[in-house]
């Protein structure tokens, strides 16, 4: 069976997940270097998916209710977030933007078939002239969109699942929340020495970490896409 059949058997799978968790499904996926990287260094883009990889992304996009990317992702790469290489629908665009920065003439912003949503710690002032609903909600001690409020939310908009593809503080800050339910991971063959895609998890012990499985893996073109269930130990209460 073809690597994009697996994944997609596997992922339509877990579904049933969200019902009884009433949040979305959160799948991570983003692609890295062998050395763990996704890019030189912050704010800076870097291509590393081979064109098989790139299809199985927009396959991915295709599969899920919901895209989800942090401002910085905005910032740096202006993406569509569409389904351009793949046969499927175009998922909900979504942006953790805690301190409202997205440009109104940002790609996402100018899209006619989805307005954006952008999950925010501020009250909109009337002024965005971008194609967005602004949507406020609590934020956490940093400051940051509180992201068990911002599932909760996105539950009630009707979205069963997410796919996160970054940056690295959002795929961070999920895993730290313990809020990623699966992870596809495209591993290119390539050293970067840069950025890393998972930043400080502030974890004491190995047996905190969270881990993959059962944990899947085969070669798609030149990189190797690897597959699984996020599973964490629960944190002792003091």
């Amino acid at each position: 069976m073809l690597v994009n059949q697996q994944i997609e058997r596997w992922l339509i799978a877990q579904t049933a997940f969200s019902e009884s968790a009433e949040r979305p499904f959160v799948t991570l996926s983003y692609a890295q270097s062998w050395d763990g990287s996704i890019t030189t260094r912050a704010g800076e883009t870097l291509g590393l998916s081979g064109s098989e990889s790139r299809r199985l992304t927009h396959q991915l996009r295709s599969l899920h209710d919901g895209i989800l990317v942090g401002i910085g992702t905005v910032l740096t790469d202006d993406p569509q977030l569409t389904v351009r290489e793949w046969d499927g629908h175009n998922p909900q665009p979504i942006v953790l933007d805690s301190g409202l920065r997205t440009p109104p003439t940002a790609r996402l912003c100018q899209r006619k078939d989805k307005d954006c949503w952008l999950l925010t710690c501020l009250k909109p002032d009337g002024t965005f002239g971008g194609n967005a609903e602004i949507i406020t909600l609590a934020g956490d001690d940093d400051g940051r969109v509180d992201l068990s409020a911002a599932l909760q939310r996105l539950w009630e908009k009707g979205i069963r699942t997410l796919m996160v593809e970054g940056g690295s503080q959002v795929i961070t800050a999920f895993l730290k929340a313990q809020l990623a339910d699966a992870l596809v991971l495209t591993i290119a063959p390539t050293l970067v020495g840069g950025y890393k895609g998972v930043g400080n998890l502030d974890l004491g012990c190995k047996s905190q970490l969270p881990q993959i499985r059962p944990l899947h893996s085969q070669m798609l073109g030149q990189d190797l896409i690897m597959w699984g269930n996020l599973h964490y130990r629960e944190m002792a209460v003091a």
